[in-house]
C-alpha cells in the first residue's frame, strides 16, 4: 500500500491575502488608467476597497487622535513636573520669610525689652540647649564669662523675666527659669507694692502654663484681681526690682483673711525661647 505523500508546497494563508490585495490594487489603478467602463471589475474594486479605505481612514483617525493624546499627557506630565518644582521652590521660599520673620519678631521683641530697661546693660545671647521636658526649664546660652556674664545675673525675654543665671563658662552659660522648680523669687503686686512670694511649678506649667504666687497681703480694702501684674520686688536678694514677672490668673484668700494665694501666667513663652537678654549687673552691685 503506498502512502500518499502530502505536497511539501504551501502558500501561508497571509501571503495569500497579500497577493490577492496586491492583485486588487494594481487591477483598480489599471481601471483608473485605461478609463475602463463601470463593469463587473469596478463593482467587485467597490466592494473590496471601499469598506478597506474606510477601514484604514478609521484607523489613521483614531491613531492620529492617540498620538495627540499621547502628546498633550507628555505635555501635561512636563508642565505638572514644572508645576511642581515651582510650587517646591515657593515652599522654601515661604518658609524662609516665615523664619526670617519669627527672628524679626523676637529681635523687636528683645530691642523693646532693653528699652523697657534702659538703665541696664545688656548682652543678646541664643539659646543652644535645654533640660528635658516641653519647657524651658534650665537652659544653656551661647554667652559667657568671655562675654562678662557671672552667675546670679539676670535674665529676661519676651516681655519680663526669664530667670537667673546659676553657672558659667568661657563661651556658655546655664539658666534656672521661675518655672522651674527650684526657683523661689520675691514678688510685688504692682498697684498695691504689696509682697508675695513666686514658686516655679513645672506641674502647674504642664496642666495649664502657670506658675504659684502665696503670702501676698489682701486686706479687705484692697483687692488684687485677675490681670494684676507681679514684678520682682526691691527686697529680693537676687533680682533686680520692677521686673515683671506675670500676670495674676486665679486668687484665693487664705485661711487667716490676711494673705492670698494663686496662679500666675508668665509673661514669658517658656515654650519657644530662642534669644535672651542677659542683664550685666547683679543686685548686689545695684544696691
Amino acid at each position: 500500500m503506498k502512502v500518499k505523500r502530502k505536497s511539501k508546497f504551501h502558500i501561508p494563508t497571509r501571503y495569500i491575502l497579500l497577493i490577492l490585495t496586491c492583485l486588487c490594487v494594481v487591477l483598480l489603478f489599471l481601471s483608473q488608467a485605461l478609463k475602463l467602463p463601470t463593469g463587473p471589475l469596478n463593482t467587485v474594486a467597490g466592494y473590496i476597497f471601499v469598506p478597506m479605505q474606510k477601514g484604514i481612514s478609521t484607523a489613521g483617525s483614531w491613531l492620529a487622535d492617540k498620538a495627540d493624546n499621547l502628546k498633550s499627557l507628555q505635555k501635561v506630565q512636563k508642565e505638572n513636573e514644572e508645576l511642581r518644582a515651582l510650587v517646591a521652590e515657593l515652599e522654601t521660599q515661604l518658609n524662609t520669610v516665615k523664619l526670617e520673620q519669627t527672628e524679626l519678631q523676637t529681635l523687636r521683641e528683645l530691642w523693646e525689652l532693653d528699652q523697657k530697661y534702659p538703665g541696664y546693660e545688656k548682652v543678646g545671647a541664643r539659646v543652644i540647649s535645654r533640660g528635658s521636658g516641653n519647657w524651658f526649664s534650665t537652659f544653656l546660652i551661647d554667652k559667657g564669662s568671655k562675654d562678662g556674664i557671672e552667675p546670679d545675673m539676670n535674665v529676661i525675654a519676651g516681655s519680663g523675666l526669664v530667670g537667673i543665671v546659676t553657672e558659667v563658662g568661657p563661651n556658655y552659660a546655664r539658666v534656672r527659669s521661675i518655672i522651674d522648680d527650684t526657683s523661689n523669687i520675691s514678688g510685688a503686686a504692682l498697684s498695691t507694692q504689696d509682697y508675695c512670694v513666686v514658686s516655679g511649678n513645672l506641674i502647674s506649667m504642664n496642666k495649664d502654663q502657670v506658675i504659684e504666687f502665696a503670702e501676698l497681703s489682701c486686706p479687705e480694702e484692697v483687692s488684687i484681681e485677675p490681670g494684676e501684674q507681679i514684678v520682682t520686688s526691691n527686697i529680693s536678694d537676687k533680682y533686680l526690682p520692677g521686673i515683671l514677672i506675670g500676670y495674676v490668673q486665679t486668687v484665693e484668700p487664705d485661711t487667716n483673711h490676711l494673705t492670698c494665694s494663686g496662679t500666675i501666667t508668665p509673661a514669658v513663652d517658656f515654650a519657644h525661647l530662642e534669644e535672651v537678654l542677659v542683664i550685666l549687673e547683679k543686685k548686689q552691685q545695684a544696691q
